[in-house]
């Protein structure tokens, strides 16, 4: 006999799996700080690579002008501007990176723990079941 109860919770929990659950059940894999630190390495290398492409643009699209004025220019301060700024991007990345990695960690944990109340309300229910069938014993009259 089909236990309404039990279809339902499965149902749920399937919905769940092929919808939010995507997202969500990887990340719960994880401690908050190894998932907020992987973000952080992914973020850096990110920042870094786009931030070189950007000063190289900038000097491909000035470059006749730096070839004519380079001997005039102070390339020490020239050369701490651009390391400044790079501090400073990588900083303000980092600092978004880490509230939005968080928000994340924090809504998939909420999710997951719905999840899992529900997997331990269908292992409730798949107990009681056994019990039932235990109680009634077996097809050939002998029990357990």
């Amino acid at each position: 006999m089909i236990n309404e109860e039990k279809v339902k919770i499965m149902t749920k929990i399937a919905m769940y799996e092929q919808g939010k659950g995507r997202r969500y059940l990887p990340v719960s894999k994880y401690y908050r700080s190894d998932y907020i630190g992987l973000a952080l390495i992914k973020n850096f290398f990110l920042v870094t690579i786009g931030y070189a492409l950007a000063i190289a643009a900038v000097a491909a699209y000035f470059g006749e002008y730096l070839m004519e004025n380079i001997h005039k220019m102070n390339l020490v301060s020239m050369g701490i501007y651009i390391i400044v700024g790079y501090a400073v991007v990588l900083v303000v990345y980092s600092v978004l990176t880490y509230i939005q990695y968080s928000v994340r960690y924090y809504k998939a944990k909420k999710s997951v723990r719905e999840y899992y109340s529900q997997l331990t309300e269908l292992s409730k229910i798949y107990v009681r079941e056994e019990k039932k069938a235990a109680g009634r014993g077996t097809a050939g009259g002998y029990r357990k």
